[in-house]
Formats: structure tokens, sequence, C-alpha cells
């Protein structure tokens, strides 16, 4: 199998449980719910993605022949080499089109926690450590329990209330980001405070200024 990878770069987790955590992003090409081309934004199943995953042209970016490749590249961003706490969040697009068994025994052979960000429309393979699933409107979720539902508000057809008795550990609320951010801020904080279950979760790496 060859992997796709637009980008791969160490810095803080900005969203979620996880956030200020140091880890190496490992973002591969392609989506399940849009192209990521702007022309087929209109027809998209997810219409709000701000992630550019198209080809390999990112920072550290590249085909992989090997998962011993791609896992080798994602070690060459940790600091020092050094070994413990190894964090990497394969995130995409939609990593679980490539995230397969042999590139998840590979990043454990490099002592790696592995983390996905996925919509959960696919199955997750046996030996992940840390499942988020960011659900979308007018796909179908298989992936119904985990570590981590993070939910970006508002969406029409993807209301909390459809969510809320699945098998996870956290629940989150995510402003949808854009034009409409701060208006979407204060229904996600109101939504909150009034279902407790949930949550806010922000994305502190743009406050921040890191990627």
């Amino acid at each position: 199998m060859t992997y796709a990878v637009k980008e791969i770069f160490y810095t803080l987790q900005g969203e979620g449980a996880q956030t200020g955590r140091p880890a190496v992003f490992c973002r591969f090409s392609g989506c399940n719910l849009w192209s990521g081309r702007e022309n087929d934004r209109p027809g998209a199943i997810c219409r709000f993605c701000d992630t550019d995953f198209v080809g390999v042209d990112g920072p550290g970016g590249s085909k992989f022949a090997t998962a011993e490749a791609v896992a080798e590249a994602i070690a060459q961003r940790w600091p020092n080499r050094s070994n413990g706490h190894r964090f990497v969040v394969c995130t995409g697009g939609e990593p679980l089109l490539q995230l397969d068994q042999a590139l998840i025994d590979a990043l454990h052979r490099y002592e790696f926690e592995i983390a996905i960000e996925t919509n959960g429309t696919l199955p997750v393979p046996q030996g992940v450590d840390w499942i988020c699933v960011s659900p979308k409107a007018r796909a179908d979720l298989i992936v119904r329990s985990g570590d981590e539902l993070k939910l970006i508000y508002p969406q029409d057809g993807a209301e909390p209330e459809r969510y809320q008795s699945l098998l996870f550990r956290h629940f989150f609320l995510q402003p949808m980001d854009g034009l409409e951010r701060q208006a979407n801020t204060r229904l996600a904080l109101e939504y909150c405070l009034a279902h407790p279950r949930w949550k806010l979760s922000l994305q502190t790496h743009k406050q921040l200024g890191i990627p």
C-alpha cells in the first residue's frame, strides 16, 4: 500500500480532551465526505471543512511506499528522538482511508500512542489508543464508541441529542469556524451550560497561532 500524506508536523494538540499535549500530527490526504476542492464543496456531504488535505505538498508530506517509512518520518519529528510520552495524531481528511494494521504496528514499535480524528464512517482497526469521532450531518455514523466525541456545532441534522447516548468518555461541542464563529461560540457555550454532559472545545491552536 502507498500512503499519501499531506503533512507531518510537531505541535500542541489544540482541541478536545488532549488540548495542550505535545503531538506529531500526520495529516493524510483524501476524505470520503468531500474531495477537498472548492468546486465540489456545494455537493459534498461535509461542506464546512476548513482543512487543506489535497495532495502531498505540505511540510513533511509525501507518498510513502511502506508503513515503516511513514512511521520513521513521524518519529523524526519527535524532539531529540527521545523516548517516553510519544503521541501521534492521525488526521486528515479522513485518516481511516489509509491507517491500517501495518502502520499501527509500525508506530507502536516506535513507542507512539496513536490517536485518530475521524468522521466515524469507517471501521477503526485494532490497536488505536485514542479514538476521537467528529460526526457529520448526512453521513452514516458507524463508530459509536470511543474516547471522545467532538461535535462541530451547530449543524442541521447533527444535533447533540442524536449522540448523547453513545459510548464515549468525553462529549465536546466545538463551535463551527467561519464568519459566524463568535455567534456559534455563544450558542455552544449556552448549550453546554444547559446540558452539563457536554463540554466546550475551542481551537486553541488558532488562538496561539501554531499549526
